[in-house]
């Protein structure tokens, strides 16, 4: 039976609460996030992330010692995968207008593109693995 190292994370979010002085909300929010000093910080352990796979090695102790093993989709950052998933369906949105303002029929294999894309966002809000990918040729 294989043996693997898993490396697991969660964001511990760790915020502070200063005041400043400015003529916008936009100027103090700018300050806000240029102030460098963090020595007031809390760590808010109460609202801390999900716990996610950030890493995945074969063997035993293994982590960062050899090639890193692809994590399946549905374990990681669930903000990650919604990030990553952005950019597919805004360049199958681009495909499928371009079509739209010339009067042309979308091909089958952007449309199965597209219905692959949209159950892939229903897995990552249900925190599901991703549906295969379609194969070259798949219809709808």
């Amino acid at each position: 039976m294989p043996i693997y190292t898993i490396e697991t994370t969660y964001h511990l979010p760790v915020y502070r609460q200063r005041t400043y002085n400015a003529d916008t909300i936009a100027d103090a929010c700018r300050k806000a996030i240029e102030d460098d000093g963090w020595a007031d910080a809390k760590e808010d352990v109460d609202t801390s992330g999900e716990t996610y796979v950030s890493g995945i090695w074969q063997g035993a102790d293994a982590a960062y010692s050899g090639p890193a093993i692809l994590i399946p989709s549905q374990f990681a950052e669930t903000v990650e995968r919604k990030a990553g998933h952005f950019e597919i369906l805004l360049g199958l949105l681009k495909l499928l207008l371009a079509d739209v303002q010339v009067a042309r029929p979308s091909s089958q294999e952007w449309i199965a593109r597209a219905t692959w894309a949209v159950a892939r966002g229903e897995a990552i809000i249900a925190g599901a693995r991703d549906p295969d990918a379609p194969v070259e040729g798949d219809r709808p």
